[in-house]
């Protein structure tokens, strides 16, 4: 026989089970109703657009929203997302702005959320899909290819897609599927197909909510009556994304060379030059400041500038120095324009742009030796030597002259290191050995190679061969 329980038992036992299920239940329904509730704060939504193929110039307006939203006071910011992906360093630099946001970040599928979209999406707080969207298949492509990148650079996106999904709480093992398509998850997806989720797919896994407009999305936060901030990019960040663009970055690079080139040929410095730092220092600082230079590129740039100089102005002839110098420079600029996790399609890009520009200075040379150094608005405007170098002025064509080696004469100019310099009635351009020589001095040409004559500074006390004396045939407006 079965001992039935008493009533008075039953209550006992029935009461407490009953307040137990009810605490519960209300802790489960509060916990639920104000998983989204924002809407007790006065702060701003703000809206920030993500559309569009992500690049690097994304990243520092992504920044700029979430961290005018702090400023503001804001109770959420909602990326309002459509894009078929795009860079993944681009994308991670997103994220970590995400992840260290001090205001709720929400990611709103308008569309597609796919590659480094979903990337981006992951790192949110939450994400919510309009119907017919979709987020997922992020495996890392080449881009000019199309085929899958290297296994380095998809494991390192499958770590990093798992780690944000951790983080958030969410089924890693999901979010590798979204990357590599040998993952198989029972019931969801299986080996050997890539996981993209639709609104309801990623509802029931727990990677994201369905809503039909912006409205529903603010009733689902509880932000109804919260004012609206809709970001949008402004002029510098417009700049920095044009100055930094595959098809403007040529024409800022072949000008900076061709400035720097112009001003190692004239003994002053001119708009030539001026233009030529203003242009690299465009390229150079659109780059560091969407995060494709570092230091290293802007390192070797400049050491490689400082050898070519001292190539240029200290020793003759073209030695390792210049060598050195140039392939410093050309690998600064190249490296600055890779970013941290450059692919095929990126080393290509940037190949692209430095042929590009290489092209450019050579077609301008080549027109500004031919046609330019006639020009009177050049000369005033510095770019050129305001005096004429013709024969009929003294001065000595280009072709080489190795029987100038010893020859005596005075420079006519500075030479800081190069000028010119009179030898028996022909002008001569000329370049120190090593130190500035003032206008008027003494100078002898200890070395002529090719088109380069390098010039020595004499005492007083040498010896002077009849008719070396520059002052008996320098005209009256040059002489010391």
């Amino acid at each position: 026989m079965i001992a039935m329980p008493t009533p008075s038992r039953r209550r006992r036992f029935t009461l407490p089970l009953a307040l137990t299920f009810m605490v519960v239940g209300l802790l489960a329904f509060s916990g639920a109703a104000q998983e989204f509730v924002l809407g007790d704060e006065d702060g701003p939504v703000y809206r920030v657009p993500i559309q569009g193929v992500i690049e690097m110039g994304l990243a520092p307006f992504v920044e700029r929203s979430l961290a005018e939203a702090g400023q503001a006071g804001a109770v959420a910011v909602v990326l309002d997302m459509d894009t078929p992906g795009g860079r993944v360093d681009a994308a991670e630099r997103i994220a970590d702005a995400l992840q260290e946001s001090e205001v709720p970040v929400y990611v709103w599928v308008n569309r597609r959320a796919i590659s480094a979209g979903a990337l981006i999406s992951l790192a949110a707080d939450d994400i919510f899909l309009r119907p017919s969207a979709t987020m997922g298949a992020a495996t890392p492509v080449d881009g000019q290819t199309g085929e899958t990148a290297p296994e380095k650079m998809v494991s390192a996106m499958r770590s990093t897609m798992r780690s944000l999904a951790e983080t958030r709480g969410r089924d890693p093992r999901i979010a590798e599927a979204m990357v590599d398509p040998d993952i198989e998850v029972e019931g969801v997806v299986e080996a050997g197909r890539l996981l993209t989720l639709t609104p309801s797919e990623a509802e029931e896994l727990g990677f994201g909510h369905a809503v039909d407009t912006w409205d529903d999305l603010m009733a689902r936060l509880g932000t109804e009556a919260n004012p609206v901030v809709d970001m949008e990019v402004n002029w510098a960040e417009r700049l920095v994304r044009f100055l930094s663009h595959p098809l403007v970055a040529p024409f800022l690079l072949s000008l900076g060379f061709l400035g720097l080139l112009v001003e190692i040929k004239t003994p002053s410095f001119g708009v030539a030059g001026a233009a030529g730092i203003l242009s690299l220092s465009l390229f150079f600082g659109s780059h560091l400041l969407i995060g494709l230079a570092g230091a290293e590129g802007l390192i070797l740039f400049g050491v490689g500038l400082v050898l070519l100089l001292l190539e240029v102005f200290l020793v003759p002839g073209l030695g390792i120095l210049g060598i050195l110098g140039g392939i410093g420079m050309i690998t600064g600029v190249y490296l600055s324009m890779l970013g941290d996790l450059p692919t095929s399609q990126d080393y290509g890009r940037a190949g692209g742009v430095l042929a590009a520009a290489m092209a450019i200075v050579l077609v301008t040379s080549w027109f500004i030796m031919k046609r330019l150094p006639s020009s009177s608005r050049l000369k005033r405007l510095g770019i050129f030597l305001g005096e004429d170098t013709g024969r009929e002025t003294g001065y000595t064509s280009s072709e080489r002259r190795a029987d100038l080696k010893g020859a005596l004469g005075k420079a006519i100019t500075d030479l800081r290191p190069s000028g010119t310099g009179l030898f028996d009635d022909e002008r001569v351009d000329v370049v120190s050995e090593s130190e500035w020589i003032e206008q008027g001095s003494r100078i002898r040409i200890v070395s002529s190679e090719g088109y380069r004559h390098v010039v020595r500074r004499i005492s007083e006390r040498a010896d002077e061969a009849p008719g070396d004396d520059p002052d008996s045939s320098a005209p009256d407006d040059i002489r010391s």
